[in-house]
Protein backbone atom coordinates (compact mmCIF):
# COMPACT_ATOMS: atom_id res chain seq x y z
CA UNK A 1 0.00 0.00 0.00
CA UNK A 2 0.98 3.68 -0.85
CA UNK A 3 1.73 6.09 2.04
CA UNK A 4 0.73 9.54 1.53
CA UNK A 5 2.82 12.42 1.05
CA UNK A 6 2.88 14.95 3.87
CA UNK A 7 0.81 17.48 1.58
CA UNK A 8 -1.53 14.90 0.93
CA UNK A 9 -1.97 14.55 4.86
CA UNK A 10 -2.49 18.66 5.02
CA UNK A 11 -4.79 18.57 2.09
CA UNK A 12 -6.82 15.76 4.11
CA UNK A 13 -6.81 17.50 7.21
CA UNK A 14 -7.73 21.24 5.88
CA UNK A 15 -10.65 19.35 4.21
CA UNK A 16 -11.91 17.67 6.74
CA UNK A 17 -11.89 20.51 8.88
CA UNK A 18 -13.76 22.96 6.32
CA UNK A 19 -16.01 20.02 7.08
CA UNK A 20 -16.45 20.17 10.05
CA UNK A 21 -16.75 23.91 9.82
CA UNK A 22 -19.60 23.88 7.79
CA UNK A 23 -23.21 25.26 8.69
CA UNK A 24 -24.37 21.76 7.10
CA UNK A 25 -22.24 19.63 8.84
CA UNK A 26 -23.33 20.76 12.36
CA UNK A 27 -25.76 18.94 14.36
CA UNK A 28 -28.83 20.65 15.64
CA UNK A 29 -27.05 20.43 19.19
CA UNK A 30 -23.60 20.86 18.34
CA UNK A 31 -22.11 24.46 19.11
CA UNK A 32 -20.89 27.02 16.40
CA UNK A 33 -18.15 29.19 17.40
CA UNK A 34 -18.59 31.19 14.42
CA UNK A 35 -22.91 31.55 15.27
CA UNK A 36 -21.64 31.80 18.92
CA UNK A 37 -19.60 34.90 17.97
CA UNK A 38 -22.13 36.51 15.68
CA UNK A 39 -24.35 36.05 18.49
CA UNK A 40 -22.43 37.11 21.19
CA UNK A 41 -21.50 40.68 19.24
CA UNK A 42 -25.27 41.02 18.21
CA UNK A 43 -26.55 41.02 21.59
CA UNK A 44 -23.77 44.03 22.40
CA UNK A 45 -25.31 46.02 19.59
CA UNK A 46 -28.88 45.35 20.81
CA UNK A 47 -27.91 46.24 24.27
CA UNK A 48 -26.45 49.63 22.90
CA UNK A 49 -29.57 50.49 21.22
CA UNK A 50 -30.63 51.18 24.65
CA UNK A 51 -27.85 52.33 26.49
CA UNK A 52 -26.68 54.47 25.24
CA UNK A 53 -28.93 54.52 22.10
CA UNK A 54 -32.25 55.02 23.09
CA UNK A 55 -31.33 57.28 26.08
CA UNK A 56 -29.91 59.91 24.19
CA UNK A 57 -32.20 59.59 21.31
CA UNK A 58 -34.96 60.51 24.05
CA UNK A 59 -32.76 62.56 26.38
CA UNK A 60 -32.01 65.33 23.41
CA UNK A 61 -35.92 65.51 22.40
CA UNK A 62 -37.04 66.44 26.10
CA UNK A 63 -36.34 69.65 27.26
CA UNK A 64 -33.27 70.06 29.16
CA UNK A 65 -34.81 70.76 32.82
CA UNK A 66 -35.90 66.94 32.04
CA UNK A 67 -32.86 65.14 30.13
CA UNK A 68 -31.03 63.05 32.83
CA UNK A 69 -34.52 61.66 34.07
CA UNK A 70 -35.19 60.18 30.36
CA UNK A 71 -31.71 58.44 30.82
CA UNK A 72 -32.35 57.43 33.83
CA UNK A 73 -35.77 55.55 33.35
CA UNK A 74 -33.55 54.03 30.22
CA UNK A 75 -30.84 52.67 32.63
CA UNK A 76 -33.22 51.82 35.40
CA UNK A 77 -35.07 49.64 33.14
CA UNK A 78 -32.04 47.75 31.66
CA UNK A 79 -31.00 47.05 35.42
CA UNK A 80 -34.77 46.24 36.44
CA UNK A 81 -35.51 43.66 33.61
CA UNK A 82 -32.24 41.85 33.62
CA UNK A 83 -33.10 40.94 37.11
CA UNK A 84 -36.64 40.18 36.72
CA UNK A 85 -35.26 37.79 33.43
CA UNK A 86 -33.54 35.69 35.39
CA UNK A 87 -35.63 35.32 37.99
CA UNK A 88 -38.49 34.16 36.29
CA UNK A 89 -39.16 36.50 33.02
CA UNK A 90 -37.25 34.15 30.62
CA UNK A 91 -38.79 31.25 32.17
CA UNK A 92 -42.03 32.26 31.62
CA UNK A 93 -41.47 33.44 27.98
CA UNK A 94 -39.08 30.49 26.26
CA UNK A 95 -40.05 27.31 28.54
CA UNK A 96 -42.66 24.89 27.94
CA UNK A 97 -46.18 25.64 29.95
CA UNK A 98 -47.77 22.50 29.62
CA UNK A 99 -51.16 22.80 29.01
CA UNK A 100 -50.98 26.85 29.07
CA UNK A 101 -48.34 26.62 26.82
CA UNK A 102 -50.18 28.11 23.93
CA UNK A 103 -50.51 31.38 26.16
CA UNK A 104 -47.28 31.04 28.76
CA UNK A 105 -44.18 29.25 30.12
CA UNK A 106 -44.07 27.25 32.85
CA UNK A 107 -41.12 27.85 35.72
CA UNK A 108 -38.65 25.31 34.22
CA UNK A 109 -36.05 27.96 33.69
CA UNK A 110 -36.87 30.03 36.30
CA UNK A 111 -33.47 31.58 38.36
CA UNK A 112 -31.81 30.53 35.60
CA UNK A 113 -32.38 26.44 36.34
CA UNK A 114 -30.52 23.69 34.29
CA UNK A 115 -28.97 26.72 31.65
CA UNK A 116 -25.21 26.12 32.34
CA UNK A 117 -21.94 26.42 30.20
CA UNK A 118 -22.62 23.90 28.41
CA UNK A 119 -26.14 23.97 27.76
CA UNK A 120 -27.40 24.30 24.18
CA UNK A 121 -30.01 26.70 21.85
CA UNK A 122 -29.47 24.91 18.68
CA UNK A 123 -25.93 25.77 17.48
CA UNK A 124 -25.22 28.61 20.08
CA UNK A 125 -24.78 28.60 24.12
CA UNK A 126 -28.33 29.11 26.05
CA UNK A 127 -26.97 31.43 28.09
CA UNK A 128 -25.95 33.37 24.69
CA UNK A 129 -29.44 32.97 23.69
CA UNK A 130 -30.67 34.40 26.81
CA UNK A 131 -28.75 37.06 26.99
CA UNK A 132 -29.76 37.73 23.42
CA UNK A 133 -33.53 38.16 23.98
CA UNK A 134 -32.58 39.54 26.94
CA UNK A 135 -31.53 42.79 25.38
CA UNK A 136 -35.28 42.93 23.66
CA UNK A 137 -37.07 42.78 26.85
CA UNK A 138 -34.90 45.74 27.82
CA UNK A 139 -35.73 47.63 25.12
CA UNK A 140 -39.23 46.88 24.38
CA UNK A 141 -40.34 49.31 27.74
CA UNK A 142 -37.56 51.46 27.55
CA UNK A 143 -39.45 52.44 24.05
CA UNK A 144 -42.47 53.40 26.11
CA UNK A 145 -40.83 55.97 28.31
CA UNK A 146 -40.88 58.25 25.14
CA UNK A 147 -44.69 58.57 25.75
CA UNK A 148 -44.85 59.84 29.00
CA UNK A 149 -41.61 61.75 29.34
CA UNK A 150 -40.99 64.77 31.64
CA UNK A 151 -44.52 64.26 33.87
CA UNK A 152 -44.20 60.70 35.26
CA UNK A 153 -43.35 59.78 38.94
CA UNK A 154 -39.70 57.59 38.85
CA UNK A 155 -41.41 55.12 41.26
CA UNK A 156 -44.78 54.46 39.66
CA UNK A 157 -42.64 54.07 36.39
CA UNK A 158 -40.80 51.28 38.36
CA UNK A 159 -43.71 49.48 39.50
CA UNK A 160 -45.34 49.74 35.61
CA UNK A 161 -42.52 48.57 34.05
CA UNK A 162 -41.86 45.50 35.86
CA UNK A 163 -45.41 44.48 36.11
CA UNK A 164 -45.31 45.15 32.29
CA UNK A 165 -42.65 43.33 31.37
CA UNK A 166 -44.49 40.45 33.63
CA UNK A 167 -48.11 40.44 32.05
CA UNK A 168 -47.46 41.66 28.54
CA UNK A 169 -44.16 41.34 27.31
CA UNK A 170 -43.24 37.77 27.88
CA UNK A 171 -46.87 36.38 27.14
CA UNK A 172 -46.80 38.10 23.87
CA UNK A 173 -42.93 37.16 23.73
CA UNK A 174 -44.01 33.63 24.56
CA UNK A 175 -47.04 33.39 21.67
CA UNK A 176 -44.88 34.21 19.21
CA UNK A 177 -41.46 33.04 19.38
CA UNK A 178 -41.73 30.92 22.39
CA UNK A 179 -44.10 27.89 21.45
CA UNK A 180 -47.46 29.99 21.34
CA UNK A 181 -50.72 29.89 19.50
CA UNK A 182 -49.23 33.05 17.20
CA UNK A 183 -46.43 31.07 16.37
CA UNK A 184 -48.62 27.77 15.61
CA UNK A 185 -51.19 30.03 13.39
CA UNK A 186 -48.25 31.05 11.05
CA UNK A 187 -47.87 34.49 12.24
CA UNK A 188 -44.57 36.19 10.66
CA UNK A 189 -42.26 38.60 13.06
CA UNK A 190 -38.79 37.61 12.62
CA UNK A 191 -37.37 40.09 14.48
CA UNK A 192 -40.26 41.80 17.09
CA UNK A 193 -42.68 43.53 15.02
CA UNK A 194 -45.63 42.78 17.22
CA UNK A 195 -43.66 41.16 20.59
CA UNK A 196 -41.40 45.18 20.48
CA UNK A 197 -42.81 47.63 18.32
CA UNK A 198 -46.75 47.53 18.58
CA UNK A 199 -46.20 46.40 22.12
CA UNK A 200 -44.23 49.30 23.10
CA UNK A 201 -46.30 51.21 20.88
CA UNK A 202 -49.75 50.92 21.69
CA UNK A 203 -48.59 50.85 25.83
CA UNK A 204 -46.63 53.99 25.16
CA UNK A 205 -50.65 55.73 23.24
CA UNK A 206 -52.26 54.37 26.52
CA UNK A 207 -50.05 55.84 29.05
CA UNK A 208 -50.11 59.30 27.24
CA UNK A 209 -53.99 59.19 27.41
CA UNK A 210 -53.89 58.06 31.00
CA UNK A 211 -51.40 60.38 32.31
CA UNK A 212 -52.60 63.52 30.16
CA UNK A 213 -51.00 66.40 28.71
CA UNK A 214 -47.75 67.56 29.82
CA UNK A 215 -48.52 71.26 31.54
CA UNK A 216 -49.21 73.86 29.05
CA UNK A 217 -48.83 70.85 25.84
CA UNK A 218 -49.92 72.29 23.05
CA UNK A 219 -49.67 76.32 23.37
CA UNK A 220 -46.55 76.10 24.80
CA UNK A 221 -43.63 75.42 23.09
CA UNK A 222 -41.58 72.23 23.93
CA UNK A 223 -38.67 71.92 21.51
CA UNK A 224 -36.03 69.41 21.84
CA UNK A 225 -33.27 70.87 23.83
CA UNK A 226 -29.88 68.94 21.99
CA UNK A 227 -30.58 67.74 18.72
CA UNK A 228 -27.12 66.80 18.78
CA UNK A 229 -27.61 63.98 21.15
CA UNK A 230 -30.94 62.50 19.25
CA UNK A 231 -28.85 62.18 16.02
CA UNK A 232 -25.63 60.41 17.63
CA UNK A 233 -28.84 57.78 19.60
CA UNK A 234 -30.45 58.07 16.31
CA UNK A 235 -27.12 56.65 14.73
CA UNK A 236 -26.67 54.28 17.06
CA UNK A 237 -30.05 53.23 17.00
CA UNK A 238 -28.92 52.37 13.11
CA UNK A 239 -26.15 50.74 14.13
CA UNK A 240 -27.50 48.92 16.75
CA UNK A 241 -30.27 47.67 15.27
CA UNK A 242 -28.34 45.16 12.60
CA UNK A 243 -27.86 43.34 15.65
CA UNK A 244 -31.45 43.38 16.33
CA UNK A 245 -32.62 41.76 12.92
CA UNK A 246 -29.41 40.17 11.69
CA UNK A 247 -29.14 38.44 14.86
CA UNK A 248 -32.95 37.35 15.04
CA UNK A 249 -31.46 34.28 12.92
CA UNK A 250 -29.48 33.09 15.86
CA UNK A 251 -26.73 31.82 12.80
CA UNK A 252 -24.35 33.20 10.86
CA UNK A 253 -25.58 32.25 7.65
CA UNK A 254 -27.39 33.77 4.51
CA UNK A 255 -30.83 34.95 6.18
CA UNK A 256 -28.49 36.38 8.35
CA UNK A 257 -26.62 38.65 5.65
CA UNK A 258 -30.16 39.29 3.64
CA UNK A 259 -31.77 40.72 6.64
CA UNK A 260 -28.83 42.60 7.37
CA UNK A 261 -29.64 44.25 3.84
CA UNK A 262 -32.89 44.82 3.77
CA UNK A 263 -32.78 46.34 6.85
CA UNK A 264 -30.10 49.07 5.42
CA UNK A 265 -32.55 49.98 2.53
CA UNK A 266 -35.81 49.49 4.77
CA UNK A 267 -33.77 52.42 6.93
CA UNK A 268 -32.15 54.29 3.87
CA UNK A 269 -35.87 54.76 2.19
CA UNK A 270 -37.57 55.67 5.32
CA UNK A 271 -35.52 58.00 6.03
CA UNK A 272 -35.88 59.47 2.91
CA UNK A 273 -39.47 59.05 2.61
CA UNK A 274 -40.41 61.02 5.80
CA UNK A 275 -37.82 63.88 4.76
CA UNK A 276 -39.67 64.79 1.44
CA UNK A 277 -42.40 64.26 3.15
CA UNK A 278 -41.72 66.82 5.63
CA UNK A 279 -40.09 69.01 3.24
CA UNK A 280 -43.17 68.85 1.03
CA UNK A 281 -45.59 69.64 3.82
CA UNK A 282 -43.56 72.10 6.09
CA UNK A 283 -41.36 73.71 3.37
CA UNK A 284 -38.07 72.70 4.85
CA UNK A 285 -36.69 69.04 6.11
CA UNK A 286 -35.40 68.96 9.50
CA UNK A 287 -32.91 66.83 11.40
CA UNK A 288 -35.29 65.44 13.53
CA UNK A 289 -37.68 64.32 10.82
CA UNK A 290 -34.63 62.44 8.77
CA UNK A 291 -33.73 60.34 12.47
CA UNK A 292 -37.19 59.44 13.03
CA UNK A 293 -37.58 58.74 9.61
CA UNK A 294 -35.27 56.51 9.82
CA UNK A 295 -36.10 54.89 12.97
CA UNK A 296 -39.67 54.35 11.45
CA UNK A 297 -38.18 52.15 8.56
CA UNK A 298 -36.03 50.31 11.40
CA UNK A 299 -39.31 49.14 13.25
CA UNK A 300 -41.11 48.72 10.13
CA UNK A 301 -38.41 45.92 8.52
CA UNK A 302 -37.96 44.19 11.70
CA UNK A 303 -40.36 41.71 11.39
CA UNK A 304 -39.84 41.39 7.98
CA UNK A 305 -36.45 41.11 7.58
CA UNK A 306 -35.60 37.42 7.72
CA UNK A 307 -38.44 36.71 5.03
CA UNK A 308 -38.22 39.62 2.29
CA UNK A 309 -35.97 40.53 -0.29
CA UNK A 310 -34.40 43.75 -0.97
CA UNK A 311 -37.13 45.56 -3.32
CA UNK A 312 -39.75 44.60 -0.25
CA UNK A 313 -37.53 46.53 1.98
CA UNK A 314 -37.87 49.37 -0.51
CA UNK A 315 -41.89 49.22 -0.72
CA UNK A 316 -41.85 49.00 3.16
CA UNK A 317 -39.40 51.55 3.59
CA UNK A 318 -41.01 53.94 1.48
CA UNK A 319 -44.58 53.57 3.37
CA UNK A 320 -43.31 53.22 6.54
CA UNK A 321 -41.69 56.79 5.91
CA UNK A 322 -45.07 58.46 4.58
CA UNK A 323 -47.52 57.02 6.47
CA UNK A 324 -45.68 57.45 10.33
CA UNK A 325 -44.50 61.21 8.98
CA UNK A 326 -48.67 61.47 9.32
CA UNK A 327 -49.25 59.85 11.99
CA UNK A 328 -46.75 61.46 14.40
CA UNK A 329 -47.36 65.27 12.84
CA UNK A 330 -50.96 65.35 11.47
CA UNK A 331 -52.96 62.75 12.87
CA UNK A 332 -51.43 63.38 16.82
CA UNK A 333 -52.39 67.12 16.40
CA UNK A 334 -55.75 66.07 15.11
CA UNK A 335 -56.47 63.74 18.38
CA UNK A 336 -55.00 66.20 20.32
CA UNK A 337 -53.26 63.71 22.89
CA UNK A 338 -49.52 64.10 24.23
CA UNK A 339 -47.55 61.14 23.25
CA UNK A 340 -44.29 63.12 23.99
CA UNK A 341 -41.47 61.75 21.99
CA UNK A 342 -44.39 60.22 19.00
CA UNK A 343 -43.68 56.51 20.42
CA UNK A 344 -47.05 55.83 19.20
CA UNK A 345 -46.55 57.16 16.05
CA UNK A 346 -43.25 55.60 15.01
CA UNK A 347 -43.21 52.15 16.55
CA UNK A 348 -46.88 50.91 16.76
CA UNK A 349 -47.67 52.66 13.60
CA UNK A 350 -44.78 51.71 12.15
CA UNK A 351 -44.87 48.03 13.54
CA UNK A 352 -48.12 47.27 11.91
CA UNK A 353 -47.32 48.76 8.53
CA UNK A 354 -43.77 46.30 8.73
CA UNK A 355 -46.07 43.35 10.13
CA UNK A 356 -48.83 43.78 7.25
CA UNK A 357 -46.86 44.26 4.80
CA UNK A 358 -44.56 41.26 5.99
CA UNK A 359 -47.80 39.14 4.70
CA UNK A 360 -47.10 40.88 1.31
CA UNK A 361 -43.37 40.95 0.08
CA UNK A 362 -42.65 37.54 1.72
CA UNK A 363 -44.31 36.43 -1.73
CA UNK A 364 -42.02 34.71 -4.02
CA UNK A 365 -43.01 36.43 -6.65
CA UNK A 366 -42.35 39.73 -5.10
CA UNK A 367 -38.67 38.81 -4.12
CA UNK A 368 -39.46 37.15 -0.16
CA UNK A 369 -38.46 34.34 0.82
CA UNK A 370 -41.95 32.38 -0.16
CA UNK A 371 -45.02 30.96 1.70
CA UNK A 372 -45.33 28.11 3.28
CA UNK A 373 -46.73 25.01 1.78
CA UNK A 374 -50.67 25.57 1.39
CA UNK A 375 -50.86 29.59 2.49
CA UNK A 376 -51.75 32.40 0.06
CA UNK A 377 -50.90 35.84 0.24
CA UNK A 378 -54.75 36.81 1.63
CA UNK A 379 -54.16 33.85 4.07
CA UNK A 380 -51.06 35.49 5.23
CA UNK A 381 -52.04 38.48 5.71
CA UNK A 382 -55.32 37.62 7.66
CA UNK A 383 -52.93 35.67 9.85
CA UNK A 384 -50.77 39.26 10.32
CA UNK A 385 -53.95 41.17 10.87
CA UNK A 386 -54.49 38.36 13.84
CA UNK A 387 -51.22 38.78 15.06
CA UNK A 388 -51.90 42.54 15.20
CA UNK A 389 -55.10 43.20 16.26
CA UNK A 390 -54.97 40.38 19.08
CA UNK A 391 -51.47 42.35 20.41
CA UNK A 392 -53.36 45.66 20.50
CA UNK A 393 -56.13 44.59 22.31
CA UNK A 394 -54.24 42.13 25.01
CA UNK A 395 -51.27 44.82 25.22
CA UNK A 396 -53.97 47.85 25.51
CA UNK A 397 -56.32 46.87 28.39
CA UNK A 398 -53.47 45.37 30.92
CA UNK A 399 -51.50 47.94 30.07
CA UNK A 400 -54.62 50.33 31.37
CA UNK A 401 -55.80 48.23 34.06
CA UNK A 402 -52.47 48.52 35.48
CA UNK A 403 -51.57 52.32 34.90
CA UNK A 404 -55.37 52.82 36.74
CA UNK A 405 -53.84 50.71 39.79
CA UNK A 406 -50.92 52.72 39.93
CA UNK A 407 -52.27 55.86 39.74
CA UNK A 408 -55.17 54.63 42.64
CA UNK A 409 -52.23 53.32 45.04
CA UNK A 410 -49.46 56.16 44.52
CA UNK A 411 -50.19 58.32 41.60
CA UNK A 412 -48.35 58.38 38.33
CA UNK A 413 -47.79 61.67 37.79
CA UNK A 414 -45.84 64.67 39.39
CA UNK A 415 -47.46 67.78 41.05
CA UNK A 416 -47.88 70.74 38.44
CA UNK A 417 -45.24 72.83 40.37
CA UNK A 418 -42.79 69.50 40.28
CA UNK A 419 -43.44 69.70 36.32
CA UNK A 420 -42.81 73.30 35.92
CA UNK A 421 -39.84 72.88 38.08
CA UNK A 422 -38.02 69.99 35.81
CA UNK A 423 -37.73 66.38 36.82
CA UNK A 424 -34.16 65.93 36.96
CA UNK A 425 -33.68 68.36 40.17
CA UNK A 426 -36.86 66.95 41.59
CA UNK A 427 -36.92 62.95 41.50
CA UNK A 428 -32.82 63.06 41.05
CA UNK A 429 -31.76 66.11 42.45
CA UNK A 430 -29.61 66.36 39.78
CA UNK A 431 -29.10 68.78 36.45
CA UNK A 432 -27.91 67.98 33.24
CA UNK A 433 -26.12 70.92 32.97
CA UNK A 434 -24.54 73.78 35.14
CA UNK A 435 -23.85 76.91 33.62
Amino acid sequence: MKTKSLSQHLLLALSGALAMASPAALAADELSAGDTAWMLTSTLLVLMMTLPGLSLFYAGMVRAKNALSVMMQCFAIASLVTVLWVLYLYSIAFSDGGGLNQWIGGMDKAFMAGVGVDTLSGTIPETVFSMFQLTFAIITPALIVGAFAERMKFSAMLWFMALWVTLVYAPVAHWVWGGGWLGDLGALDFAGGTVVHINAGVAALVAALVLGKRKGYPTTAMPPHNLMFTMVGAGMLWVGWFGFNAGSELAADGTAGMAMAVTQIATATAALAWMFAEWMSHGKPTTLGVASGAIAGLVAITPASGFVGPMGAIAIGGISGVVCFFAATKVKRALGYDDALDAFGVHAVGGIVGAMLTGVFVSASLGGVGFAEGITMGKQVYVQAVAVLATIVYDALVTFVLLKAIDAIIGLRVSADEETEGLDIVLHDERAYDL
